[in-house]
């Protein structure tokens, strides 16, 4: 019973520790890949970053100075327009990724192709704030001023920060020239991408609705000889009105094959419906 009672009192403090270590860890390789692929090749992808790096190329200024000018009164704005649920470990990405970027800003460049900068500077900051969106963070910035301008204007999230990083990308086109502007808009698309990615996860589930007229035992075989969960929804068929239950089953990309044969096997003249799942929880596959 005691050692119950400690691990309750201890699971939720390492929780906690892991989620601060997520927001320190993903700033550090977003300040890193700033540092050594996007702001000595001039590829400004959007955020505080893509402004810190064309008002490094225009005025000379530090980028770290810059991020933290811009980082901290979003913040304040966005405590007082938007609630103080930020938090500590916002403040701390906050804070900590351009103490990164000043620390890191003697590094030689890894690549002096702008390609592979917008590419790989992409992924680096895709990664960086992915982990840190892992710790239930964020490392403010634009993200902070989207979400303002959503609260005032009633345009949707998505729009502001599409609105916002299209400014930075068009300044950074006018600033330096199309070219830096695409490669610009490779890195905003890569670090899209890599969110996801890092949030979803690499594996990939599929998902089959099955109509068939032997509907308990293509359920029954499911079960059985797949070991996977299948659940039954109350359907009518469009043309005749009767009734006609559909089977929701997800399996893994490696069983998928087996499903169709079994499927096959069962009823040839069976309709199955497939879609990908980006990301399944619970029993059988990832823990919630």
């Amino acid at each position: 019973m005691g050692k119950r009672r400690m691990n309750d009192s201890v699971y939720p403090l390492l929780k906690k520790a892991r989620e601060y270590l997520y927001v320190l860890l993903g700033s550090a390789i977003v300040a890193l890949a700033f540092n050594v692929f996007l702001l000595p090749n001039r590829v400004a992808s959007g955020g505080v970053s893509g402004i810190s790096t064309i008002t490094h190329a225009v005025f000379g200024w530090e980028p770290a100075l810059v991020q933290w000018a811009l980082n901290i009164p979003l913040f304040i704005a966005g405590v007082i327009f938007l609630g103080g649920h930020y938090g500590v470990k916002t403040l701390i990405g906050t804070l900590f990724l351009p103490f990164v970027v000043f620390l890191t800003n003697d590094l030689r460049p890894w690549t002096n192709d702008p390609l592979l900068a917008s590419l790989f500077g992409g992924i680096g900051l895709g990664l960086g704030l992915g982990i840190v969106f892992l710790g239930k963070a964020s490392t403010g910035g634009t993200d902070l001023a989207a979400q303002i301008i959503n609260k005032w204007t009633g345009l949707s999230l998505g729009t502001c920060v599409a609105i916002i990083d299209g400014l930075i990308v068009l300044t950074a086109a006018v600033v330096f020239d199309i070219e830096r502007g695409l490669y610009a808009l490779i890195g905003l698309y890569v670090t899209t991408k890599t969110i996801d990615l890092v949030q979803i996860g690499l594996g990939r589930s599929k998902m089959a609705m099955i109509i068939t007229g032997k509907t308990e035992e293509v359920r029954l075989a499911v079960l059985t000889k797949l070991d996977r969960g299948v659940t039954k929804l109350s359907a009518y068929g469009g043309y005749t009105n009767a009734e006609r239950p559909i089977l929701m089953c997800v399996v893994d990309h490696r069983e998928f094959t087996n499903l169709k044969q079994l499927v096959k096997d069962i009823d040839s003249s069976a309709f199955v419906i497939v879609m990908d799942a980006a990301e399944v929880l619970g029993e059988g596959f990832k823990k919630v």
